[in-house]
């Protein structure tokens, strides 16, 4: 049994990487700066025992003192880093609050743990939209081209790992996921939204008309990835996690309206094109595939039906939470 740090495990992407570490015998502690929330957007705790996972509230903005002492502690194998201020549109009103997340916490963490002899491994989570709207399938190489202050945020964090690995020897790996999906997830992100949104008879929005494509990838085969890059992956590389296939979100729309048994023209409203929004992330995964031989198990198809029978079994608490993004400063 390894024991293994999460910080932001009360996100989807942590939750759900909590519950595959849980699944395979491992004791797992979670940190995020909010109280916990419903269990319905908490993967893993809904079928793994619980004697292994213990929570405590920690901001990675306020609570970094008591986060190193956490480590210094602790025996811990692997850290992975899933904390950041996310969500692309709403960065553009308070820019400052992502870049104090995701800019000045991070730096103040990276001075922190580079005080610690013998740091475990460190994976830091990170996003495509660090290289921008790309045309074309890219690698690991490619330059940074950030079109949000999100993206900026989340570009200049990337950038501060990167200068203490190579100055202090920091044992950073970071991962960029494709867009992933799954049961639990908010109900402001695309799939869950436009499940929940057809089930209660309510019109979705589809910005720009729904023309930016993406690959979607199912979190469970995210989770296995970004294990396997914790305990596998060579210190100071970066690994793409996404699939091959690329769909535009009308297109995944019109997927989920016709496993739902709707018409796409009864369940959409066309509106404005949200500032900055890319067009498009090719990311190569081949470096997993072939240097940790990881590939994708959950087909999009199969990964929407789960998440519909997900947002089915839980619609009535649903119903009493929020399908908007609430921002925490």
């Amino acid at each position: 049994m390894k024991k293994i740090l999460i910080i932001g495990s009360n996100s989807f992407s942590g939750s759900t990487f909590a519950k595959y570490c849980l699944s395979i015998g491992h004791e797992v502690h979670g940190v995020s700066r909010s109280i916990e929330p419903s269990k319905i957007f908490l993967p893993h705790y809904w079928s793994n025992p619980q004697a292994n996972f213990k929570f405590l509230q920690l901001d990675l903005n306020f609570d970094q003192k008591k986060l190193i002492q956490l480590i210094l502690d602790q025996d811990y194998s692997c850290i992975f880093n899933f904390a950041a201020q996310s969500m692309v549109g709403e960065s553009w009103s308070n820019p400052k609050d992502w870049l104090k997340t995701n800019v000045l916490s991070v730096s103040e963490l990276l001075t922190n743990l580079s005080k610690i002899k013998n740091i475990p491994r460190f994976v830091h989570v990170s996003t495509p939209e660090v290289y921008g709207s790309t045309s074309t399938w890219i690698n690991e190489e490619s330059p940074f081209n950030p079109s949000t202050p999100y993206a900026v945020s989340r570009s200049a964090g990337d950038m501060l790992f990167k200068i203490y690995a190579k100055n202090f020897g920091f044992p950073v790996i970071f991962t960029r996921a494709a867009n992933v999906f799954g049961p639990g997830q908010q109900l402001y992100r695309i799939i869950p939204r436009t499940i929940f949104r057809i089930l209660n008879k309510k019109k979705l929005e589809l910005h720009g008309g729904g023309k930016s494509k993406r690959s979607f990838i199912y979190m469970d085969d995210v989770a296995k990835a970004t294990y396997d890059i914790g305990i596998k992956g060579e210190i100071g590389e970066t690994y793409h996690i996404s699939t091959n296939r690329l769909i535009s979100i009308k297109e995944l729309v019109e997927l989920i309206c016709k496993e739902m048994g709707e018409k796409f023209e009864n369940c959409v409203t066309i509106g404005e094109e949200r500032v900055g929004k890319d067009q498009g992330y090719y990311l190569n995964s081949d470096k997993l595939r072939s240097n940790l031989d990881w590939k994708d198990l959950i087909s999009l198809e199969e990964g929407i039906q789960k998440t519909i029978d997900w947002v089915y079994s839980n619609n009535g608490e649903l119903l009493n939470e929020s399908e908007d993004y609430v921002h925490k400063p």
